[in-house]
């Protein structure tokens, strides 16, 4: 049977937030996957998006007919204010039909108004995770997730981890073969984990504002498999360890170690990404060894770089 994906739309909507799941299921239907998606207001018509194309011909939320998966897409102004009364009777019509429900960027607002995210995990952009977790105190947020499943719920992250998002509903309705083929013809990344973070170390890491931490901080991101030992560093800055893990703590909240081993882990899931070998990651990245690099995994990720590489891996290496 065709599996009807309703995309929920509205003026202002973010253009991505729609194109980019469209074209995932585009490519699935290629690949021989029966999807059916269609594109939906609260009123039908013509709606225009936040970046001034319009999309032409959307069906009204009561005339769509059957629906399999809904997807609300996100837009700035349902962070700031409260969704409209229509675009909430359309989402709450159409999501107690649906037998899967997912958003995109700050379309989980529109599920939180409805109530239907109290008691779960969800996520959204991190811009808004903090209004979001303030808004509807009841929604377990997770900031800094790329997509979460709580039970027939999918929230993601903003913009483009609607592609991840997309990617990840084509795994669950075909296998991963299927959703690894449509990355692969889309040229990204075979669909992302929801657990990765939205960021890397490096972005999340604010600037140092001592010249002793600045130079430090540019070393381990350049060659995060060279000697970054506490003392290795501290003589590379003529410090003493000690001042050098009281720098650590005031400037970034943590230790000189832990901070390492995130730049580490961060460099290691992507040489999985680009297919290397489990061996070869833990060794370019500096993690060192395989146990060390599976008990970063499993600490971190909650899982092992063997499944990590098994399910995201584009090629061997």
């Amino acid at each position: 049977m065709t599996h009807r994906v309703a995309f929920l739309t509205f003026d202002g909507v973010t253009l991505l937030d729609v194109s980019g799941p469209l074209e995932v299921l585009n490519q699935a239907r290629r690949l021989g996957c029966s999807y059916e998606p269609v594109l939906v207001s609260p009123s039908g018509g013509v709606v225009t998006t936040s970046s001034g194309p319009a999309l032409a011909q959307t069906v009204a939320a009561d005339q769509v007919g059957r629906v399999d998966t809904l997807v609300v897409a996100g837009a700035d102004v349902l962070a700031e204010r409260p969704p409209d009364r229509a675009l909430l009777a359309a989402a709450a019509q159409l999501a107690e039909r649906a037998g899967r429900v997912a958003s995109v960027c700050s379309g989980a607002f529109v599920l939180a108004e409805l109530g239907l995210l109290d008691d779960r995990r969800a996520t959204t952009h991190w811009r808004h995770a903090g209004t979001l977790a303030r808004r509807y105190p009841r929604v377990r947020v997770e900031p800094d997730a790329l997509h979460i499943h709580d039970g027939r719920y999918v929230t993601s992250a903003g913009i483009s981890a609607g592609i991840d998002l997309a990617l990840a509903l084509v795994e669950d309705d075909h296998g991963a073969d299927v959703a690894r083929e449509a990355a692969r013809e889309l040229v990204v990344f075979m669909q992302r984990p929801g657990g990765q973070s939205q960021f890397s170390t490096a972005l999340r890491t604010p600037p140092a504002r001592s010249d002793v931490l600045g130079p430090i901080v540019a070393a381990v991101l350049a060659d995060p498999a060279a000697d970054h030992s506490l003392p290795a560093m501290a003589a590379s800055a003529a410090v003493s360890t000690r001042h050098l893990a009281r720098l650590f703590q005031a400037e970034l909240n943590t230790t000189p170690a832990r901070w390492v081993e995130r730049v580490r882990l961060d460099r290691a899931q992507q040489l999985l990404l680009d297919g290397h070998s489990v061996t070869a990651a833990a060794r370019r990245s500096g993690l060192g060894s395989d146990e060390t690099l599976r008990r970063a995994f499993a600490r971190h990720l909650g899982t092992t770089p063997t499944e990590y590489r098994r399910r995201f891996a584009t090629t061997t290496g």
